[in-house]
């Protein structure tokens, strides 16, 4: 049987569920997620939404900030208008019920952060768990409303697409590639579902599991990058991977960040001497952009054979330490670490793909009534290097673009069945008992990507990388076809294909510029400078 639905949303954060509050003022919406709907990376954000709110901020300025940042790859028009609009849905947030920090009695008074790269305080956070804030209130109100079903432990496996060479009775010249839904694993049953939808938008978050050391969850395994690609749409920017500076280094502690505003509110990275070092590095010292933090770390660390270096704070009232920062404050005592009195031991991690499924100013992919909103998407915002805590807002402000453009596609279309949907045919297909074959190429694909196209890279490690990933692929292929499909398999063939693009992208940028940064191209090169990588799938 197919199940129709209006609007089929994949994933459930930030971006995900604020389009579907949206539109399910006009049809039924349903949410596919692959965990429970609150297992999302935005509910790990500890920093905050960065947005002018201040008389001693402006526009002008968090657009330069934006814009230096993405080190002359972002697109001036999308950078204009996320920036100019984002107090707006900062305040719809507050009106669905999201409490922020605040330091005056009015309704946006709010306390405001400063973090790296920015000229101003401009961060509104709910202490350091702004991102579970903004989720909860988000899930509440999603549970609460008629129009919109949740479906959990769901996971995408493909989009369906047709091509059609006949449009209202007419031939047309060029094929268009249409998304009308998609095959969906049902993890309680095992399952495959077919969905037919009107309009899809995916909204999947990142990737950065394809990496050894990540601040992300399990989930980030790139299912809509992948997915999209695979249907025709076009990738861009894939090479651009933000490593986050400060990941907490400890045995037992698994993707836990520090967030960047604890620099903000004056710590200092040292190394195991106590020796304050970034100032050999860049006058902005801890307050520099993410990648020029990241590589000064890295650089640190090869060159001392450390394990880790160190986050102080020491210096700041306890007091002050213990209400700014709770969450971080109470996991490091977790691990043996009080953060009033001891430096925090951090490392770099994968933590944010600023490339994705390339997007116009509302959202659209290529491929006709498929949207992609979130870290899922390169939509032109950050460039080469994201602004710290442009994220969220980017997702707020791309999750109204979308809704506007997809109500009006789908008035255009409706829901009405126009061609023919096939069910998922797994005839002859058995269960695998060589699981074995799963976990050795998820561990080998993340820690080729670590070893080979990580903070540094070079030519020889990204070819020698792209002949292993493509083995890789051709394994896990012959795999997927001969097993009953099964969620470890769906990610684990996401991630291969999406390490594959990155490693396609870093190849054909002969430049270092911003999170990409080659060793045998240490320049930026301005005057032959390829703009974007763009990778679409031949059929």
């Amino acid at each position: 049987m197919i199940k129709k639905t209006d609007f089929l949303v994949i994933g459930s954060g930030i971006a995900g569920l604020s389009y579907a509050l949206k539109v399910a003022q006009f049809g039924k919406v349903t949410i596919i997620t692959k965990k429970q709907i609150q297992k999302t990376n935005t509910a790990l954000a500890q920093g905050g939404v960065a947005a002018v709110f201040s008389s001693i901020d402006s526009f002008d300025l968090h657009i330069q900030d934006t814009l230096a940042s993405g080190d002359g790859l972002c697109n001036q028009d999308v950078v204009s208008m996320v920036v100019k609009d984002g107090p707006k849905r900062i305040k719809e947030l507050v009106k669905q019920g999201a409490r922020f920090n605040k330091e005056g009695n009015g309704e946006y008074d709010f306390s405001l952060g400063q973090e790296g790269g920015h000229s101003a305080k401009r961060i509104v956070y709910a202490h350091d768990l702004t991102g579970k804030e903004i989720e909860d209130t988000l899930v509440k109100n999603v549970e609460n409303h008629e129009n919109i079903t949740v479906l959990e432990d769901h996971i995408a496996v493909n989009l369906i697409t047709f091509f059609s060479s006949i449009r209202s009775g007419l031939v047309v010249t060029q094929n268009e590639n249409i998304c009308c839904g998609a095959y969906v694993l049902n993890n309680k049953t095992g399952e495959i579902e077919t969905f037919y939808s009107g309009v899809t938008l995916l909204a999947t978050g990142g990737a950065s599991k394809v990496y050894l050391y990540t601040s992300n969850p399990d989930i980030a395994t790139g299912d809509g990058i992948a997915m999209a690609y695979r249907a025709g749409a076009s990738v861009a920017n894939l090479e651009f991977v933000q490593f986050h500076p400060t990941c907490l280094y400890h045995p037992e502690a698994k993707n836990f960040l520090i967030s960047e505003a604890v620099r903000g509110e004056g710590a200092i990275l040292i190394d195991s001497n106590g020796h304050r070092f970034m100032e050999e590095y860049t006058p902005d010292k801890e307050l520099a952009c993410r990648d020029v933090v990241a590589r000064a770390i890295d650089s640190e660390l090869k060159k001392t054979g450390a394990e880790s270096v160190f986050l102080d704070i020491t210096h700041k009232d306890s007091e002050f330490i213990k209400k700014r920062f709770p969450n971080i404050y109470a996991k490091c005592l977790e691990y043996g670490i009080d953060i009033t009195k001891d430096p925090i031991p951090v490392v770099p991690a994968a933590h944010y793909m600023c490339g994705g499924v390339a997007t116009d100013l509302n959202g659209k992919t290529d491929v006709q009534r498929l949207y992609a909103v979130g870290e899922t998407a390169c939509t032109g915002l950050h460039g080469a290097n994201r602004l710290a805590s442009n994220s969220l807002l980017e997702a707020l402000v791309y999750a109204h673009r979308s809704y506007k453009a997809s109500i009006e596609e789908f008035n255009a279309i409706g829901n009405k069945i126009t061609v023919t949907m096939d069910h998922w045919d797994e005839t002859g297909v058995i269960d695998s008992d060589e699981a074995i074959v799963v976990s050795h190429n998820w561990d080998e694909i993340r820690r080729l990507m670590w070893n080979y196209v990580g903070i540094v890279r070079s030519d020889k490690r990204l070819q020698r990388a792209l002949r292993r990933i493509q083995n890789i692929k051709e394994e896990i292929n012959e795999y997927y076809w001969g097993f009953k499909v099964t969620s470890d398999l769906i990610e684990l063939r996401n991630l291969s294909t999406v390490a594959e693009l990155i490693i396609k992208s870093a190849l054909l940028r002969k430049e270092s510029r911003g999170l990409h940064y080659n060793i045998g191209y240490l320049e930026k090169n301005d005057q032959e400078m390829l703009k974007h990588t763009i990778l679409k799938k031949s059929f």
